[in-house]
């Protein structure tokens, strides 16, 4: 199929009947999926690339999108792609104000118009994506489609158990030292990986529904990913089966409400979610504050954590839960990225502390 006309008229059509008109600037077919916004200003392509966007039409609240364009396909030693999250576009759909047509940067390898039309991603331009995203607040986050072909049925991914499509099929192990982690990838950013291996930690990399218990680790980090963590009924029995061990375990985003769930507390429903780079978040013991990157739609719901376990951060704008830990086992977790790409990075040490855990045994 032929790239989408340049003044080709598009429809961004939401299901409380909202249209939007803008023109489409990616792939010339229709799509659809959840409606949701991101407030930041950088990082496109690894949003765009970000597994935990599985299923979803994304709003970029930023004006001007496309000014550096896009990076190429090059790995580091261990063979981790370096300018993306994934190896693939993970959105079904883009909506943006502005696309910048002549892009400027150094380590640009091609515009993202390119890129789109080659991964076959729908984009539409000239949105008033403020308007957009306000309707969005004040609403909730809902079914959408983009109409440029032809039209279709909306689509709700939500119901749909999205970590089993993003999720690697087959165990990947990476080797960089004598501690051994095993990642859970219920649709695991790379930069996970790239943060434990540059620490000197060999990554044992293996699908969501995994039996890992068969294979020898120091410790269990259980990744971010999209939809509903009620779906992941294999992640969270393994993970009650790992609770009953001494072995660190810790969560990233979706890895929070997994081990929250594993543990006994309940998750429910975000109206329009985090998706930023800029979400403040107190650690409630210390009360120091941090500036953190988070992308997803459910939370924990701190009024049903168990005996035994604690909250540990809570968000400074809602103060919905941010992160729980055990008082007394080498287990934790967190809402927000500590290995948040491209920012910030105030939160990645805690990998070191959970580095720290695995190789003191405490």
């Amino acid at each position: 199929m032929k790239p989408a006309h340049k003044d080709q008229k598009s429809k961004l059509i939401l299901e409380d009947g909202s249209i939007y008109e803008g023109t489409s600037f990616g792939y010339d077919k229709s799509c659809a999926g959840e409606v949701v916004f991101t407030t930041g200003m950088v990082g496109y392509p690894e949003s765009l690339t970000d597994p935990s966007y599985a299923g979803q039409i994304l709003i970029f609240t930023y004006p001007l999108i496309g000014n550096y364009g896009i990076g190429d396909d090059s790995k580091d030693e261990f063979g981790v792609l370096k300018n993306f999250e994934s190896g693939k576009v993970q959105v079904k759909g883009l909506i943006v104000s502005e696309y910048c047509k002549e892009p400027s940067h150094w380590n640009s390898a091609k515009p993202l118009k390119e890129w789109l039309i080659e991964n076959k991603i729908p984009a539409i331009s000239g949105i008033d994506t403020r308007e957009l995203t306000t309707r969005i607040r004040e609403k909730g986050v809902m079914p959408g489609k983009i109409v440029i072909d032809k039209d279709i049925d909306l689509e709700d991914p939500s119901k749909k158990n999205l970590v089993a499509e993003v999720s690697i099929k087959e165990k990947i192990e990476y080797k960089s030292g004598k501690t051994r982690v095993v990642l859970v990838d219920c649709g695991a950013k790379l930069n996970i990986v790239r943060c434990l291996l540059k620490r000197g930690i060999t990554v044992i990399r293996v699908p969501w529904d995994y039996d890992f218990f068969q294979e020898e680790y120091d410790g269990i980090l259980v990744s971010n990913g999209p939809g509903d963590p009620k779906q992941c009924k294999a992640t969270i029995e393994n993970l009650k089966k790992a609770l009953e061990q001494n072995k660190p375990i810790m969560g990233i985003c979706l890895g929070n409400q997994l081990l929250a769930l594993a543990a006994g507390a309940d998750t429910y429903k975000l109206k329009y979610g985090h998706r930023s780079q800029n979400q403040p978040c107190v650690n409630i013991g210390t009360k120091r504050c941090y500036i953190t990157a988070q992308n997803h739609g459910y939370a924990v719901d701190e009024k049903t954590i168990p005996l035994g376990w604690e909250a540990w951060f809570r968000n400074v704008n809602d103060k919905t839960n941010e992160g729980i830990m055990h008082k007394t086992k080498p287990f934790f977790s967190v809402q927000f990225h500590p290995e948040a790409s491209c920012g910030p990075v105030d939160t990645e040490f805690l990998f070191d502390r959970f580095i720290e855990m695995m190789q003191n045994g405490k």
